[in-house]
C-alpha cells in the first residue's frame, strides 16, 4: 500500500486547494520546496476576482468560484475573505476599438459590464487625466480577495482533516512504480498512488523528474509596485484601474497604491526580482495616465505568471503515465478560479469526470486536458 493516496507538488493556492479537495478522498500529502507555502507567485498577487479577464474557459472558472468565496464552507475561514472592488477598464481615444469590444464579448458572456464617459470614470476615480481619458467600461461586482487568508484557510483545512503538509521537501525525484509513485523529497522518500502537479513555474522540471512529456510552459515575470497616495487623498473608494488593453493597472492597498506596468518577461523558473528598467515603466505608464506623482516607491517585487500555448489552465491526467495528474498554467487567475480549479481537480482525480456544477456553465474535461489540441501540437 502506498504511504499516500495522493501527494501534490506545491504549496501554492492551485496545490494547497486541491490538497483540501482531495482529503475528504484519501490521504494527502501536500510538498513544498520552500520554508513557507506560497512564497513564489500566490504570495505575491494582487488578487482579485474580475469574471471578464481571460478567455472562456478562464471566465467560467472563474465564474463557478464565485460562490465559494461569497460563501465559503462553514468553518473554512475566520473572517471574510473577499471585499468589494469595482474594476474600471479605461482607454484612450486610439484604443476605442478595445473598449467596444471588452463591452461586447463581456455582455455576451453574460457578464454585468457597462460603459462608463469620461465624467463619471473620473468621479470614481479623480486622479485620471481627462486628456488621456475618451472612455471606459465598468464592471461593479468584481470583488477583492484576501489572497494569505485565503491559502492559510486551505492549509488549515487540509491539516484539520488529517493531510500532511511539509515545507522545505523539494522534490528531486520520481519514480513510477508498478502502482503508483515513489518520491524523493529532502531527506525523505515517500510513495504515492496520484502525484498532482502544482509546481507552478516548475511543473515542466517536475514533469521531465517523472520522465512526462513537458506542456511548454512559459513562466513570465511580471513587476508590481507600491507607493504613497496623495496626501489628504483617501483612495479607498477607488475601483480597480485597468488599462484595457492590459498595458498597466493600479489600485488601491490601504493607504497606499499598487500598480504594475503589467510586464510579461520570459524567465526560467526562479525567485523573481523586479528590475529597475520595469520599475520605471510602471511609473512611466502611471504618470502618463494620472496625474499622480510617484516620488518614493515604498515596496517592489515581481513575481512568475505562467502559461502555456492557449492561456488556459492544465487540470487532467497526464495520458501517457497513469497517477501523474497535472494542475498548471494558471498565469494570472490562479487566485480567482482555484475553487473551481480545486474541485475540477478532485473530480477528474476520484471519478474521472467534472462536477456537475462546472458541467452546466459549459466546461468539460477536454478544455483543461493537458492532450487538448493545442497543447499537442508542441514539438515531442
Amino acid at each position: 500500500m502506498a504511504d499516500f493516496d495522493y501527494a501534490v507538488i506545491g504549496a501554492g493556492i492551485a496545490g494547497a486547494s486541491a490538497a483540501r479537495e482531495l482529503q475528504a478522498h484519501g490521504r494527502v500529502l501536500l510538498l513544498e520546496g520552500e520554508a513557507l507555502p506560497g512564497h513564489h507567485t500566490t504570495g505575491r498577487s494582487a488578487a482579485f476576482l474580475i469574471e471578464s479577464y481571460g478567455n472562456e474557459v478562464v471566465r467560467r472558472l472563474t465564474r463557478a468560484s464565485r460562490p465559494f468565496f461569497e460563501e465559503p464552507p462553514e468553518g473554512f475561514a475566520d473572517h471574510p475573505l473577499i471585499y468589494e472592488r469595482a474594476a474600471l477598464w479605461i482607454g484612450r481615444e486610439d484604443q476605442r476599438r478595445s473598449l467596444d469590444s471588452a463591452l461586447e464579448t463581456g455582455r455576451a458572456a453574460g457578464i454585468g459590464l457597462r460603459p462608463v464617459c469620461t465624467e463619471e470614470a473620473l468621479e470614481m476615480c479623480p486622479v485620471l487625466r481627462r486628456d488621456y481619458l475618451a472612455a471606459g467600461v465598468l464592471e461593479a461586482d468584481s470583488i477583492g480577495i484576501d489572497v494569505a487568508g485565503l491559502l492559510d484557510a486551505n492549509l488549515r483545512g487540509l491539516r484539520t482533516a488529517g493531510g500532511v503538509v511539509r515545507t522545505r521537501a523539494r522534490v528531486t525525484s520520481l519514480r513510477q512504480l508498478r502502482e503508483g509513485w515513489e518520491i524523493r523529497a529532502g531527506a525523505a522518500v515517500h510513495r504515492a498512488e496520484v502525484v498532482v502537479n502544482a509546481a507552478g513555474a516548475w511543473c515542466d522540471e517536475v514533469a521531465g523528474l517523472a520522465g512526462v512529456r513537458p506542456l511548454g510552459l512559459s513562466p513570465l515575470r511580471r513587476t508590481v509596485i507600491t507607493f504613497d497616495a496623495p496626501a489628504g487623498c483617501d483612495v479607498r473608494g477607488w475601483p480597480y484601474v485597468i488599462d484595457v488593453d492590459e498595458e498597466f493597472y493600479f489600485k488601491p492597498e490601504g493607504a497606499q497604491i499598487l500598480a504594475t506596468p503589467a510586464d510579461e518577461t520570459p524567465s526560467p523558473p526562479c525567485d523573481a526580482s523586479a528590475e529597475e528598467h520595469d520599475v520605471a515603466l510602471a511609473v512611466d505608464r502611471v504618470e502618463r495616465a494620472t496625474t499622480l506623482e510617484i516620488k518614493h516607491i515604498r515596496n517592489r517585487w515581481a513575481g512568475l505568471r505562467s502559461f502555456v500555448r492557449d492561456r488556459t489552465p492544465v487540470i487532467g491526467m497526464d495520458a501517457t503515465h497513469p497517477g501523474f495528474f497535472w494542475l498548471a498554467g494558471q498565469g494570472g487567475f490562479g487566485i480567482m478560479t482555484s475553487p473551481a480549479a480545486a474541485r475540477a481537480a478532485a473530480g477528474l482525480i476520484v471519478d474521472g469526470t467534472l462536477p456537475p456544477d462546472l458541467a452546466t456553465l459549459g466546461l468539460s474535461a477536454d478544455d483543461l486536458s493537458p492532450e487538448r489540441a493545442a497543447l499537442r501540437r508542441i514539438a515531442r
